[in-house]
């Protein structure tokens, strides 16, 4: 049964290779996490001859261990947005303000279209930032279970799903609740500490090949 379900999801995102690469975006499919940390670090990162790293908060990478590695380099500088205790947010902000001057950004992405586009929702921007634009490249890692036929259903997956649950996942860390979290349904609310802000839809690369996607044959990530 297994084999069938991973044949399947091959098949549907050798489609959603091809639209990404006619939309040039570099594109790989691996089988599992472990394939993907051997394409960064053996063959992504070489072939752009990266120093500097920058990265954003993102289950699917943290699966995949790529930071580790890259932080266990003697040879690779990492910019610690997240990575060390910090007093205030402010102090945070601008960890990810130099985070986006980098020779390569690692992070994942809400939704990934059949039609070779990216869909991206951020609370104060700092994913989405280097998605558009300051990193040299980006490195995109992102499971099968993020696929979507198009724009509408990626945009529904982030509003139904992976914000909600990024709310909840995120709940300790906040002064308070907002109304997704209780619920699991989104309000659009006026929250201070709302999640959805920044939209982005990154329909092309530019350059070619700045942004290279990794699609993992693997549940990863929300």
């Amino acid at each position: 049964m297994n084999e069938a379900i991973d044949k399947y999801w091959e098949l549907r995102l050798e489609v959603c290779k091809r639209a990404l690469i006619s939309n040039n975006f570099d594109t790989y499919i691996v089988k599992d996490t472990g394939e993907a940390l051997k394409l960064v670090m053996n063959e992504i990162i070489p072939g752009t001859d990266a120093r500097k790293f920058g990265y954003a908060g993102s289950l699917t990478v943290e699966e995949t261990g790529i930071l580790d590695e890259i932080r266990n380099n003697p040879d690779f500088e990492v910019v610690e947005t997240f990575g060390k205790p910090s007093k205030n947010m402010e102090e945070v902000m601008e960890r990810a303000r130099h985070a986006l001057l980098v020779d390569m950004f690692i992070t994942g992405t809400n939704a990934v279209t059949e039609t070779g586009t990216l869909v991206n929702l951020d609370m104060w921007g700092n994913r989405v930032s280097a998605l558009a634009y300051g990193p040299k490249y980006v490195v995109i890692i992102t499971g099968r279970n993020k696929l979507v036929a198009d724009l509408d259903k990626a945009m529904e997956r982030v509003r139904t799903y992976a914000a909600p649950v990024n709310t909840i996942r995120h709940n300790m860390k906040r002064p308070r609740q907002t109304p997704c979290v209780k619920t699991s349904i989104c309000h659009d609310c006026n929250d201070d500490w709302r999640i959805c802000n920044v939209w982005t839809i990154n329909e092309k690369s530019f350059p070619k090949g700045r942004i290279k996607v990794v699609l993992v044959n693997e549940d990863l990530g929300f």
